[in-house]
């Protein structure tokens, strides 16, 4: 029986990821760092200090400092928040209560650090979030695609992964879940192909979030 779904917040519960890919290629071309706008797609999941290691690597042949991080993520964070206009994802209201008329437990599970997001949850989605269930960058030591956030989702959630589902759209939080063990649903709702969400392993695919929903009730009876 399933007791809790998992969810990733960008691009699953907001419409944000187009925002953030805006916010990070600014700052890596300010700081001349190597990227194309594709990156930020396959690095999402990953913390704000993981991305920029990952970028200060390939360009310099080492990691940020912490100063370097501190200050590189809090100016994609400002460039962020400045182009945030909120939208969340058509359709994710109508699995928020697919999942809640099915006595079922939401969680979110993202890497994200940014508390505007963060706290817009609980006025975007009322009585959807427990926020001291929720598992963001500062309750985890590894970021996605690792499994540790979603271990710790289980964890808060008080389930086993064969109680539980995650919902995601990005191959790094794809292959969170599955190395968490969870049966692991993908929404495709950026550019990226379909084959790499499932070589990530994810089991079912959709291509947006109203489908998953007119899909939810029957699919549950069936994993």
């Amino acid at each position: 029986m399933i007791k809790a779904v998992l969810f990733d917040m960008d691009g699953v519960l907001y419409d944000s990821m187009p925002l953030h890919i805006y916010a990070w290629s600014e700052v890596a071309t300010k700081y001349r760092l190597n990227h194309t706008p594709e990156d930020f797609y396959l690095f999402e999941g990953r913390t704000g200090g993981s991305t920029l290691d990952e970028l200060f690597r390939r360009t310099w042949g080492r990691d940020a400092t912490d100063e370097e991080k501190k200050r590189i993520y809090q100016e994609k964070t400002e460039l962020f928040n400045q182009a945030n206009t909120g939208r969340i994802m058509p359709g994710a209201p109508e699995v928020l209560a697919e999942v809640k008329a099915q006595g079922i437990e939401s969680l979110v599970v993202t890497g994200s650090g940014q508390h505007s997001l963060i706290d817009k949850l609980n006025q975007d989605f009322p009585g959807c979030f427990e926020r001291e269930k929720m598992v963001t960058a500062f309750d985890v030591r590894y970021g996605k695609p690792h499994p540790e956030p979603y271990l710790m989702g289980l964890l808060k959630a008080g389930v086993e992964a064969g109680e539980a589902l995650v919902i995601e759209n990005a191959p790094l939080g794809v292959r969170s879940a599955v190395a968490a063990g969870i049966f692991t649903i993908a929404v495709n709702t950026g550019p990226l192909p379909d084959k790499i969400l499932w070589d990530e392993g994810a089991r079912l695919l959709f291509h947006d979030m109203h489908t998953l929903a007119r899909n939810f009730a029957s699919l549950i009876r069936t994993i």
